[in-house]
């Protein structure tokens, strides 16, 4: 049975800030990652400008969450909201090397069984209140299943966790797409934080604002909680560019979660 393959913790004493990406021993394809992120009360409560880049003195210095790198299910304190962040089981389209985006896609069996993993080690090791998710199949899916597992819990599905539009590249075969729609191929390869895509696809500073602003809303909800939010590679990489907007993404989340031929 497919586990966890990354384990990646935040936390955020007043903004948001990551501590580090650990990988696991095992061998699992590139499609689970789950993040902590502890969101102050006063923080959920204040209606903060979101920016993209963020000074180097408003991250505050990284450490490591006791309650995560243990898999302690301790209590969550009072003035704040701890979220887990899961990404969705493997899909079909995954392992084609075609561009999901926000078409609607089901898990594959080595997504279920990931899911299951996923859900197993929520089960056991911490104490959840209630589960967010994308509305997309292979998100909902993945959050039905850790709620099953979790002893019956609420899932709301909420659209604004959904992965980012990818216009006319959804359903290409990433390999292919440069022939196939080469307009929409360079605007995704531009760099450009504010460059759309063509056949409504959502530049990455309009996925930055919806995914965070999402997350700080669900947070307001659920001070004193721990929460499941699951959703995609591209909404996770830009969580942890938010928490490190001078560090490039490493490892899986620069490979894997970008929102390309193996994320969304």
């Amino acid at each position: 049975m497919s586990t966890l393959r990354t384990w990646c913790t935040f936390k955020l004493p007043g903004r948001f800030t990551a501590t580090r990406l650990i990988s696991s021993a095992h061998s699992v394809s590139v499609n689970n990652i789950l993040a902590c992120v502890k969101i102050p009360k006063h923080f959920c409560a204040e209606s903060e400008r979101i920016q993209r880049h963020s000074k180097p003195g408003n991250m505050a210095e990284s450490t490591e969450s006791p309650a995560v790198m243990n898999g302690s299910s301790a209590s969550v304190g009072p003035d704040y909201c701890e979220i887990i962040v899961v990404r969705h089981g493997e899909t079909p389209w995954n392992v084609q090397g075609k561009v999901q985006g926000q078409l609607d896609v089901e898990l594959n069996e080595v997504g279920r069984e990931q899911a299951v993993s996923v859900a197993e080690r929520l089960a056991k090791e911490f104490k959840i209140s209630v589960i967010y998710s994308s509305d997309l199949k292979r998100a909902l899916e993945t959050a039905q299943t850790i709620a099953n597992r979790c002893g019956g819990l609420k899932v709301i599905e909420d659209p604004e966790l959904r992965e980012r539009h990818l216009g006319d590249l959804q359903g290409l075969v990433f390999r292919e797409a440069a022939k196939v729609c080469p307009i929409a191929y360079q605007a995704f390869l531009s760099g450009k934080t504010d460059q759309d895509i063509p056949g409504g696809g959502e530049s990455l500073d309009q996925l930055y604002r919806r995914c965070t602003s999402a997350l700080q809303r669900i947070a307001r909800k659920h001070i004193g909680e721990r929460i499941v939010v699951v959703t995609h590679g591209g909404v996770i990489r830009t969580l942890y560019q938010r928490a490190c907007p001078n560090k490039k993404p490493e490892g899986f989340l620069k490979s894997g979660f970008g929102g390309d031929s193996t994320s969304g």
